[in-house]
């Protein structure tokens, strides 16, 4: 018995007609801030787990992995806000409605 395994999702790209320079801009800060706070999260989370684990308890490498975290969050900032023609698309899954 062979079974085959296709995966063929459709992929839809949602662009409003007009989007006002406001809205936009609003979508990046939300971006960005969201980014920004998952990346000192994960740097705090590493630096605590180092701290307890290799470094007798010292604060410097919660520190250090705050300040990267926070880092990598700027940078990535930067690089949205500097980049103005990169199209953030949604996926969208078609779903088939059951038959009555």
């Amino acid at each position: 018995r062979s079974t085959t395994l296709t995966t063929t999702l459709p992929i839809i790209i949602i662009m409003a007609a007009e989007i006002r320079s406001e809205d936009e801009l609003g979508k990046k800060w939300d971006r960005c801030l969201a980014d920004t706070i998952v990346k000192i999260g994960g740097g705090l989370a590493v630096g605590v787990v180092f701290s307890v684990f290799l470094f007798k308890r010292r604060p410097w490498p919660v520190a250090f992995g705050t300040g990267v975290g926070l880092g990598m969050g700027y940078s990535n900032c930067q690089h949205d806000f500097r980049d103005p023609n990169l199209l953030h698309g949604t996926f969208v899954k078609k779903t088939e409605k059951a038959e009555k």
